[in-house]
């Protein structure tokens, strides 16, 4: 029986930088769903498929072959044998990917992949809906959020830091949008699982939040 780690929430909360370092401490795999996502979404703008068009998503979507490999102990995801990692974190590319993360098709397909890694290793997933719907059995399930302001402001810092210009008020307006939407899709909306503990980072540092978080792994995996 493999332990798995659920870590949800909306966009710009730390999900991925908190559960690659938890996985990294405990020795675990790290698995980003989110750029699974926004592999397909590399695929659909490839296919000049727009936001709306869903049924050419759920036409196309068996034709992207994902794969998750890890080279230097770091995620690549591969679309149809071209590594994509560096093209995942364009705004683009994220509004692409949720917009078609509400395709059924598009969910089945990556819900599969998720499972059966669950299923094969202990690992940290994070995403959307990873303690309500693709690991509903996970030993220890945490819904990660912090307010749109301090998610913008932590974007636009990244994208400063990057040497890029961005628009602080197009960054929050991007993100209230993304959250309506994650949060009101028909499938696997995001949403706070009944048993996940609510950690809000807001106006905690990465060191704080992974030692909040590592000590409610070992209390939940030890009384397990």
């Amino acid at each position: 029986m493999y332990i798995n780690i659920a870590i949800d929430g909306p966009a710009g909360a730390g999900k991925s930088t908190i559960a690659k370092q938890l996985a990294k401490t405990l020795g675990y795999i790290y698995v980003d769903t989110g750029a699974m996502y926004r592999t397909l979404a590399v695929y659909f703008i490839r296919n000049k498929v727009g936001e709306k068009d869903s049924a050419r998503m759920s036409a196309l979507v068996d034709n992207a072959d994902v794969k998750i490999r890890y080279e230097n102990g770091e995620q690549q995801l591969y679309l149809n044998g071209e590594n994509v990692t560096p093209l995942l974190r364009t705004e683009e590319v994220g509004n692409m990917a949720s917009a078609c993360a509400v395709n059924p098709d598009v969910r089945r397909k990556l819900t599969e992949m998720q499972k059966a890694m669950g299923a094969s290793c202990n690992l940290v997933m994070d995403g959307r809906d990873i303690g309500t719907t693709v690991l509903p059995d996970a030993a220890v399930k945490i819904f990660l959020t912090a307010s749109v302001e301090v998610r913008a402001k932590r974007r636009y810092d990244e994208l400063t830091a990057k040497g890029i210009t961005p628009d602080l008020a197009q960054i929050r307006a991007d993100i209230a949008d993304r959250d309506y939407q994650d949060s009101h899709r028909k499938h696997s909306p995001l949403k706070q699982a009944a048993d996940a503990v609510l950690v809000d980072t807001s106006f905690m540092t990465i060191e704080e939040v992974l030692a909040h978080i590592l000590g409610i792994v070992r209390e939940k995996v030890q009384n397990a």
